[in-house]
């Protein structure tokens, strides 16, 4: 039973460890943890690391962030929702015939934002230039709006 006692083969249990922790401060042993004195060093270093810049830009950062997410969501659901359309519509030409609402849905879904991301943009863009293709071809009477 040689290691009962000690931690790890430091010094005896209820001993000074040394530093803060489960040593001797002020002339007391404990085995606890205890937090260095208000005025010791040790809390200066942290007050020190805290950022010095003002937090209103950090908030506007995010913010900002999180309008781009917002804008790509909506172009990404609209490419899909132009995708879905132009599918039903080769679906339509397939079976011999070309639904006119199905037309007007996909003229009313051209216009719109393409997204923050300069690569989706270029995907909705592409998206968007075929739906004026298909609209153009299969129902020149509709408006065609160019973005």
């Amino acid at each position: 039973m040689r290691g009962v006692g000690r931690a790890g083969g430091g010094a005896p249990a209820g001993g000074a460890v040394g530093g803060a922790v489960g040593g001797v401060r002020g002339g007391r042993t404990g085995g606890g943890f205890s937090l260095p004195a208000a005025g010791s060093g040790a809390g200066a270093g942290v007050a020190a690391v805290a950022p010095a810049g003002p937090l209103g830009l950090g908030l506007l950062a995010l913010q900002e962030g999180g309008e781009a997410a917002r804008r790509d969501a909506a172009a990404r659901q609209r490419a899909e929702s132009l995708l879905e359309e132009l599918a039903g519509l080769q679906l339509d030409l397939l079976a011999g015939g070309v639904d006119p609402a199905r037309l007007e849905r996909l003229a009313a879904l051209t216009p719109g934002d393409a997204g923050a991301d300069p690569e989706l943009q270029v995907v909705v863009q592409g998206v968007v230039l075929r739906a004026h293709v298909e609209i153009a071809r299969r129902g020149g009477n509709l408006f065609v709006s160019a973005e």
